[in-house]
């Protein structure tokens, strides 16, 4: 379980990224968090693997208080939380599966990574992230071979092979087509389904928030403003979120987070 009570945010510029924030996320949920840009929805899902450190309240996973994690302690911690980004963040020169094996690193004495000598077991384990996201084909291509919506898909199973319990994505889909979006939305669903993951996903794609994630999460000036089950989103629900803006369409709630 993930449980922010009374969780707040300041930056050093005193922008207060989250206010106040309390709320639980079981293991196993797919949720979706929506809202304006610069609405905290990024700094919520980073202060889950300490990217960002909380400055007021209590931050726990699985009962650990998270502020209190320190250099080991806090690297095994992260292990278990996987993080998927808008850029990828691949190493473009290299093959797919160099990519993945890159998640075993932090587990590796430094000679095997200077020399490329991953353990047959975690090359295995990378062959079976890649088979989980549709793309085993893909295992010795180049990277900078790939369209985006493939380059999305080796992130997603470099974090797999790190056998996350939760996995974070910030905006996975906002440098996707359409139809490549969906298809990598059905690849976290996939995932959250078969292997229990926690999914939270940053997301500006309100329909596809709305299609996919069981629980929404509405994020306003750092404020959780909603917080319930996506087939319960109103139009009122969305006014609220999107700062009272006149919304009349999904397309026009698009817009404003464009």
């Amino acid at each position: 379980m993930i449980k922010f009570e009374n969780v707040s945010k300041v930056y050093p510029n005193g922008f207060k990224g989250l206010k106040n924030v309390s709320l639980e996320i079981e293991q196993g949920e797919f949720v979706a968090i929506i809202g304006l840009s610069g609405a905290g929805k990024s700094t919520l899902i980073r202060t889950i693997n300490r990217v960002h450190d909380i400055s007021e309240g209590t931050l726990s996973v699985d009962g650990v208080d998270v502020s209190t994690l320190k250099g080991k302690s806090l690297r095994q911690f992260r292990r278990g939380i996987g993080m998927i980004f808008q850029s990828f963040n691949l190493v473009t020169r290299t093959t797919v599966i160099r990519n993945v094996l890159t998640s075993n690193i932090p587990d590796l004495p430094f000679w095997r990574v200077v020399l490329g000598m991953y353990p047959e077991s975690h090359k295995v384990a990378a062959l079976e992230a890649l088979d989980k996201v549709g793309i085993l084909d893909k295992a010795y291509v180049r990277v900078d071979q790939l369209s985006g919506g493939q380059q999305q898909r080796v992130a997603l199973a470099r974090t797999l092979a790190q056998q996350p319990k939760i996995m974070l994505a910030d905006e996975p889909v906002a440098a996707l087509d359409p139809v490549t979006a969906r298809q990598v939305m059905d690849d976290f669903r996939r995932i959250n389904k078969e292997l229990n993951i926690s999914v939270l996903i940053n997301i500006h794609h309100v329909d596809l928030a709305l299609e996919y994630a069981d629980r929404v999460i509405g994020v306003r000036a750092g404020e959780i403003v909603y917080d319930g089950p996506s087939s319960e989103v109103t139009q009122a629900v969305l006014d609220q979120i999107y700062a009272g803006q006149a919304i009349d369409t999904m397309e026009e709630a698009h817009e404003l987070v464009r």
